[in-house]
């Protein structure tokens, strides 16, 4: 792998929500809660490598309401605000007050992300001034580039891809929609556990479970 020759880009930061303990993959029956917890704990390791060797990202900050426990390298940022939407627009304000001159939202649950998928996102979102990438289904948000001075609201919930993209239009803004797998795929069900046993990562493929297989027909 070569180096990487570009100069860490200034006032970047990226910023990225993670619930509770207790509330985290809740959905993620497969698993026990302990597993659930570990999970949990590597998915936001694999996420903090990839934002520390993208050189598009200057900073990084954690929006929690548990601020404890966090990287070193990441500013912890209290969920003052209930909720998810209020929560962010609160920690982008903090880091607008901070110099701040974009912002990647950015989720903690991505297994496959890479520095190279967000830098190529960021650029996408510098020509554009504002950028979004969906989940696999095409239905959801998992990374946003803005400027902090914009006023936009989040909304992240059902149907969030659809109502990001009309609010940015809504404000004239020309958002650019990326496609990229490292960025799309995200850990919400027992089934997308199974794409774990392609990880390079074996700390993760043994949380893979085998994807069920349809029942026979009967003729």
């Amino acid at each position: 792998m070569g180096l990487n020759t570009h100069t860490r880009a200034s006032g970047s930061w990226a910023l990225v929500p993670i619930k509770a303990r207790a509330q985290c993959k809740t959905r993620l029956t497969a698993l026990p809660p302990d597993a659930r917890q570990r999970l949990v704990a590597l998915l936001l390791e694999r996420v903090m490598d990839a934002l520390r060797s993208a050189y598009t990202i200057e900073r990084i900050a954690i929006v929690t309401p548990e601020p404890d426990d966090l990287p070193d390298d990441a500013l912890g940022l209290f969920e003052e605000a209930p909720g998810l939407n209020a929560a962010l627009s609160v920690a982008r304000e903090q880091l607008r007050c901070r110099g701040a001159r974009d912002v990647v939202i950015l989720p903690a649950d991505l297994p496959f992300v890479s520095g190279r998928d967000i830098d190529a996102f960021v650029e996408h979102g510098r020509r554009r001034g504002f950028a979004l990438a969906s989940d696999t289904a095409g239905v959801g948000t998992n990374a946003l580039y803005l400027p902090p001075s914009v006023p936009f609201e989040f909304q992240f919930g059902p149907r969030s891809r659809t109502l990001h993209l009309a609010q940015a239009m809504r404000l004239g803004l020309a958002p650019a929609v990326v496609h990229n797998e490292g960025l799309e795929f995200d850990l919400d069900q027992n089934g997308d556990l199974a794409r774990l046993s392609a990880h390079a990562d074996e700390r993760f493929r043994t949380f893979s479970i085998p994807m069920e297989q349809p029942c026979p027909v009967m003729t």
